[in-house]
C-alpha cells in the first residue's frame, strides 16, 4: 500500500512539475513573440512617420495648389476654392479611415502563442482527466 501511495505522489509531483515547465513555457514564447512583433513595429513606425510628414507636406502644397487654380479658374473667391478642396478631402480621409479600421479589425496577433497555449491547455486537460 505504501508502494502505491509514493507512485500517486510521485505522479502528482511530476504533473505539477510538467505544468509549471509548461506555464513557463508559455510565458518565455509570449515575451520573445512580443519583443520581436515590437521591434518590427518600431522600426515601421518610425519609417511610416518620416513617410507620413513628407506626404502631409507634399499634400498641403498639393491641395493650396489646387484650391487656388479652382479659384482662379472658375473667377470664384479663394474661400470657395478652399472649402471644395476641404470637403473633398475630409471625405477622402474618411473612406480610408473606415478601410484602414476594417483590416486592422482582422489582424490576429501573437497568433503562435495562442495557439501553443490553446494546445497547451488540451494536452494539460487531457493527462489531468
Amino acid at each position: 500500500m505504501a508502494t502505491y501511495d509514493s507512485s500517486i505522489a510521485e505522479d502528482i509531483k511530476r504533473a505539477f512539475r510538467d505544468a509549471q515547465e509548461l506555464v513557463a513555457g508559455e510565458i518565455a514564447l509570449a515575451k520573445a513573440e512580443a519583443r520581436e512583433e515590437a521591434r518590427k513595429v518600431g522600426a515601421g513606425a518610425a519609417l511610416l512617420a518620416v513617410g507620413a510628414f513628407c506626404g502631409v507636406m507634399s499634400l498641403v502644397l498639393l491641395l493650396t495648389t489646387i484650391a487656388l487654380g479652382l479659384s482662379e479658374a472658375l473667377a470664384w473667391p479663394l474661400w470657395a476654392g478652399f472649402g471644395i478642396v476641404t470637403v473633398l478631402t475630409l471625405i477622402a480621409a474618411g473612406v480610408l479611415a473606415y478601410v484602414g479600421w476594417s483590416r486592422l479589425g482582422r489582424e490576429r496577433h501573437m497568433a503562435r502563442t495562442v495557439d501553443s497555449f490553446k494546445e497547451s491547455m488540451k494536452w494539460m486537460r487531457a493527462r489531468t482527466s
